[in-house]
């Protein structure tokens, strides 16, 4: 079970003052410049790479690393007998945290001994645990992206296609309604367009 993995911030509730324009021949949609600010949400959003489905959407006020724990515990969920489960993420903090760190451990066949954040043990520092977080031997696998490569994880994809289908020129009156449009629009997604993305490089070679 491989998943790419990343939050998507400040996604913004605007809600347009006046209605959008019917396109006519020749000539486009109009879309109203002014807008209302309704607050913003966050979306932690997991895709499964072998069948480009949305496996596990979260939209909330925040992506804490608690927000991050509920998230993959939903996730790991469906998939309770997979052998083996490689996430795919950056390197924020909240990538390799203490929660994730334990969650971890908690699918290991034999109770493992964390230590204590920022004392000792496998908990100790950050790059303790990055360090057991990226273990090939463990059941959860997290490859994390280079600094500043962010876009080698293909949920960047993805997110693209939610701002073009949905979010660029869509009107929200509110935080709620912005929430509900989103899952809707993953689960429209998951039932119409998923397949996986044929995703390769033939451009200039890429140099340091």
């Amino acid at each position: 079970m491989t998943v790419s993995l990343d939050e998507m911030t400040g996604i913004q509730a605007l809600e347009r003052t006046m209605p959008d324009i019917a396109m006519k021949p020749g000539r486009c949609v109009r879309v109203e410049f002014e807008y209302i600010r309704h607050g913003t949400q966050a979306l932690i959003a997991s895709l499964n790479v072998a069948t480009g489905r949305i496996d596990q959407a979260t939209v909330g006020d925040t992506r804490t690393e608690q927000d991050l724990d509920t998230h993959l515990r939903a996730l790991l969920a469906q998939s309770p007998e997979a052998p083996k489960i490689h996430l795919v993420m950056d390197c924020l903090n909240t990538h390799q945290s203490e929660s994730l760190v334990r969650l971890a451990a908690e699918l290991e066949p034999e109770p493992l001994a964390l230590g204590v954040k920022g004392k000792s043990g496998i908990l100790q520092s950050m790059a303790t645990r990055a360090a057991f977080l990226t273990n090939a031997a463990h059941r959860l696998v997290v490859h994390f992206t280079p600094k500043h490569c962010s876009w080698l994880n293909q949920i960047g994809i993805w997110f693209s296609i939610l701002v073009r289908k949905l979010l660029r020129r869509s009107s929200f009156k509110s935080q709620a309604e912005l929430r509900a449009k989103i899952l809707d629009f993953v689960d429209y997604f998951n039932r119409t367009m998923a397949k996986p993305f044929k995703w390769n490089y033939t451009g200039k070679p890429l140099t340091a």
